[in-house]
C-alpha cells in the first residue's frame, strides 16, 4: 500500500552516500543537492565485461576472495576482525577515510556497522577495492534490534560504485530496518558530490522492512538493477549512467530525534558476499 507523506517531510529526506529528495516511482524521478535534516521515507511506488585479478583474504577465518576463470571475481566475509575502519587486508575503502565527506564502517567479530552521526547524507560507506566486472551481485545478512522509525536506520548495498575525495558515485539499494508501515525500499543513483543524487525507486510499506536474519540482495545486469528480500524480487530499476565500479555496503542513521544518537550498533550486517563477471 502506498504511504502518503506530507510535502514538508519529503523536503527533509536523506539517503546513502549523499542525500535524498522527493522520490516518485521507478524512473529517474527526482534529484537534489545540498544537505539538511530528516531521514528517508518512501513516497512513491516501485516496480517490480570481463576483468582480471583476485582478492586477498584477510587474516583469520571468515574472509576470502578469488578470481575465477573468464574474469569472474568473488569476495565473502563474516567480519572476523575488530577494525575501525574496516580494511580486511586493504580490501575495503571507506566513506570518511577515502571520501572525506561521508562516514566509515567498522567491524567487531561477526558484525559490520556504520558510523554516521549528526549530519544527514553522510552515511557509513565501504566499497571493495580492485577491479570488478560490470555484472555484479551483492548479498548480506541483516542484524537489527531495537528498531525506531524516527532514526531511519537503513542497511544498504552498493553496485558499480566509486569513492574518492568529495566524490561518491554508483548505485545504492537500501532497506529500512523496521517492520512497520514506515519501512521502505529505495534504489538511488549517486551523482558525485555530497547531496547530489537521483531516485530510481522509492516505495514504502512493511513488506520492504528488514530485521535480524533477513537476507538482502541486489544485482545489476546490463542497465537493470534488481533488489531482493529473502529471495523474492521486491523492486527493479533501469539506468545506464555507470558501466563500471565496485560493489560495497553502507548504513544510514538520522539523529534529529536525540534518542537515535549512538544507535549505530543496533543494525548492520553479519555477513557479506559480492561477485562479478
Amino acid at each position: 500500500m502506498r504511504v502518503s507523506i506530507p510535502s514538508a517531510l519529503l523536503a527533509l529526506l536523506a539517503v546513502g552516500c549523499s542525500s535524498s529528495g522527493p522520490g516518485v516511482g521507478d524512473a529517474a524521478a527526482g534529484s537534489a543537492a545540498g544537505s539538511g535534516g530528516g531521514g528517508h521515507a518512501g513516497g512513491g511506488t516501485g516496480s517490480a565485461g570481463g576483468h582480471s585479478g583476485g582478492t586477498t583474504g584477510a587474516g583469520g577465518t571468515g574472509v576470502g576472495g578469488s578470481a575465477g576463470a573468464g574474469g569472474g571475481r568473488s569476495y565473502t566475509t563474516t567480519f572476523p576482525l575488530t577494525e575501525n575502519p574496516i580494511s580486511e587486508n586493504s580490501n575495503w575503502i571507506n566513506g570518511q577515510t577515502t571520501g572525506l565527506d561521508w562516514h566509515d564502517m567498522s567491524t567487531t567479530p561477526g558484525l559490520a556497522i556504520g558510523h554516521q552521526s549528526s549530519t544527514s547524507y553522510t552515511d557509513g560507506t565501504a566499497l571493495l577495492t580492485g577491479s570488478w566486472g560490470p555484472t555484479q551481485t551483492v548479498q548480506a545478512v541483516v542484524h537489527a534490534v531495537n528498531p525506531k522509525d524516527s532514526c531511519y536506520q537503513e542497511v544498504e548495498l552498493r553496485l558499480r560504485s566509486t569513492l574518492t575525495a568529495h566524490v561518491c558515485t554508483g548505485y545504492e539499494i537500501s532497506f529500512k530496518a523496521t517492520k512497520t508501515s514506515g519501512a521502505y525500499l529505495i534504489i538511488v543513483r549517486w551523482n558525485g558530490p555530497l547531496g547530489d543524487f537521483t531516485y530510481l525507486v522509492n516505495t514504502s510499506g512493511a513488506q520492504y522492512g528488514v530485521t535480524s536474519g533477513d537476507v538482502v540482495k541486489a544485482t545489476i545486469v546490463g542497465n537493470v538493477i534488481t533488489a531482493y528480500l529473502n529471495g523474492a524480487v521486491v523492486g527493479t530499476a533501469t539506468d545506464a549512467t555507470y558501466a563500471t565500479g565496485s560493489p560495497g555496503m553502507g548504513m544510514n542513521l538520522e539523529t534529529g530525534d536525540a534518542s537515535c544518537v549512538g544507535t549505530n550498533g543496533d543494525y548492520g550486517y553479519t555477513s557479506f558476499t559480492a561477485t562479478s563477471n
